[in-house]
């Protein structure tokens, strides 16, 4: 449990603090927002461009005001937003909220720059917490700590002697001492789980120290659950995280069962401010939530089960993307098949037939084409607006670009590993094979919607930090100069669709938020600057002052 990280009273009164803050607004009057410079792209790129807005009871967008023009309606409030810009709220339409929150609760390794770093907090941790069973936490990347290895557990040995495990920055491979390994039952004898793999030490079959995907899976069972009071916590953590970004809505991939009913814990206690798009960790979790199908949407449009994630593969920086050929670093190695060619059709098939949305996890060029081929066979088998969703499409064979178009197939990425992870994808692949990565306008150019995310804990849910990345190809640093294969960059249009109505879209949703457009919610964000005429480095400077979701303010700095 993670318990004895706050004193339970602590807990009931932050709590209860946070049933006051995110409690709906009470419907009021209909409110007139002033003095704005209001922004809307639409899905093909076309901006609306707007002065005032006037919002109901309810929280739903009246009237679009052109400068000078007066309200339509009788209104009883106005709300002076000082002549600064407005988007729509900002659509994650890839994160992990729930792991997004308990990393708040639990060793955060973010951002160490050594081994020793990282090293010296897990002393401190276990120093200062001498009664957890375990020591759990995340945000390690042995790339980072300029290492061409992974770390190992007779080097966590050296700071604690009770079981330790610790998510790589990608939470595909985790990081786990001796007594971890034990607890897991974990030793040389162990053969490598199907979708997983136990790295061995050099010349040996005794584990090291890392487990890659589902080879992680006996030691994490052995590791106590958070309690329903930790999750509690944990998503007031995590709505606090991206209501400060502007994230109004965001889609979790991967919803367990206790992950639904702590979304359903918060609605019912009036604490649900954002708005929760949720796809099942699995087929059984998704009947076990859905039923017969998708569920309604709950709380004023805050929260709906909308279909499952499958994993086919890894990630490419635990080398368990699934490649068509070799890792450039590492001969013999292709990465991980965490869900063969006729389970991902299987279980797509048991979605589809009941109207479920089905979300694919695929980084390698091998998964990409794998799951492209699932898609083309089904959607003969299931018809209609099916709205398949390949979750970040990061490397893509060039043959296979064309074939987003082809169904619709909506490519859920995130440009943010595109400024993370350019140098470790140039050694995972070599030189001659970087054409199809992270290739945001050549997939757009077949007619497939992109859908822009973060995939919270491994980078921040950033969306202007994500709209800089997408239309400069570069980092925060600026580097590389001119940016990394430009060619790849979409325009300030594009991006922020991404962020908003093709979000919106990708989640079925469109209607509902994503546009600002008359009957929506009046999900918006105040932000200091223009995203669509601001230079790369003015937009990497712009802030949220504001966000407001159903016409209600929901966070300000000047309050922070």
């Amino acid at each position: 449990s993670l318990h004895d990280a706050l004193p339970i009273s602590t807990l009931a009164h932050l709590l209860t603090g946070a049933a006051l803050l995110f409690a709906p607004a009470a419907a009021l009057a209909d409110t007139h927002f002033d003095n704005l410079d209001g922004i809307s792209v639409h899905r093909d790129g076309s901006v609306d461009r707007f002065a005032g807005m006037v919002v109901d009871e309810d929280g739903r967008v009246l009237e679009l005001l052109d400068f000078g023009d007066k309200p339509g309606r009788k209104v009883d409030y106005r709300v002076d937003l000082k002549g600064r810009t407005i988007v729509p709220g900002f659509v994650d339409s890839h994160a992990h909220v729930m792991d997004l929150g308990l990393a708040t609760l639990t060793l955060d390794l973010t951002g160490t720059r050594s081994l020793d770093e990282a090293l010296q907090l897990v002393r401190e941790y276990s120093a200062r917490y001498p009664n957890r069973p375990w020591i759990v936490g995340r945000g390690w990347n042995q790339l980072a700590w300029g290492m061409d290895r992974f770390p190992t557990a007779a080097e966590l040995d050296t700071v604690s002697d009770r079981p330790v495990m610790l998510m790589r920055v990608d939470d595909h491979a985790a990081w786990v001492n001796s007594a971890a390994l034990a607890a897991g039952g974990i030793s040389a004898r162990t053969a490598d789980p199907a979708g997983g793999r136990i790295i061995r030490k050099p010349g040996s079959r005794e584990p090291a120290g890392v487990l890659v995907d589902a080879a992680r899976d006996a030691v994490a069972r052995q590791v106590p659950p958070p309690r329903p009071e930790d999750r509690d916590l944990a998503f007031f953590a995590a709505q606090a995280a991206l209501l400060e970004r502007g994230v109004t809505a965001v889609a979790d991939m991967g919803s367990t069962i206790e992950d639904w009913m702590t979304y359903r814990r918060a609605g019912d206690a009036g604490r649900l401010r954002i708005r929760v798009i949720s796809y099942a960790a699995s087929v059984p979790e998704m009947l076990l939530i859905g039923g017969t199908g998708p569920t309604p949407w709950l709380y004023q449009d805050r929260l709906r089960l909308n279909g499952v994630k499958l994993y086919l593969d890894g990630a490419l920086g635990s080398r368990g993307a699934l490649l068509k050929t070799d890792y450039a670093d590492e001969a013999g190695n292709r990465g991980l098949i965490r869900m063969d060619g006729t389970q991902l059709r299987n279980s797509m098939s048991r979605a589809a037939m009941d109207g479920f949305q089905v979300a694919i996890h695929a980084i390698g060029d091998s998964a990409n084409e794998e799951a492209l081929f699932a898609i083309e066979e089904l959607s003969d088998d299931f018809t209609g607006d099916r709205r398949w969703r390949i979750e970040h499409a990061q490397v893509v064979d060039p043959r296979d670009i064309a074939r987003f178009g082809q169904h619709g197939t909506i490519a859920s990425m995130q440009p943010m590993h595109q400024a993370s992870d350019r140098a470790m994808a140039e050694a995972r692949l070599g030189p001659g094979r970087l054409a199809g990565t992270y290739a945001w306008r050549s997939i757009a150019a077949t007619g497939a919607p992109l859908a822009f995310g973060s995939d919270a804990p491994v980078e921040l849910p950033d969306p202007i930090a994500g709209i800089a990345v997408a239309i400069s190809r570069t980092g925060a640093d600026g580097q590389p100069f001119g940016g990394w294969r430009p060619e790849e960059t979409i325009n300030r249009e594009a991006a922020l669709a991404a962020y908003t109505a093709n979000g919106a879209y990708a989640a079925f949703a469109e209607g509902r938020f994503g546009t600002l457009g008359v009957g929506e919610r009046a999900d918006f964000v105040v932000l200091t600057d223009d995203p669509l005429i601001a230079s790369v480095e003015q937009v990497r400077a712009i802030r949220v002052l504001e966000t407001w979701i159903g016409g209600a303010r929901a966070y300000s700095a000047a309050e922070d």
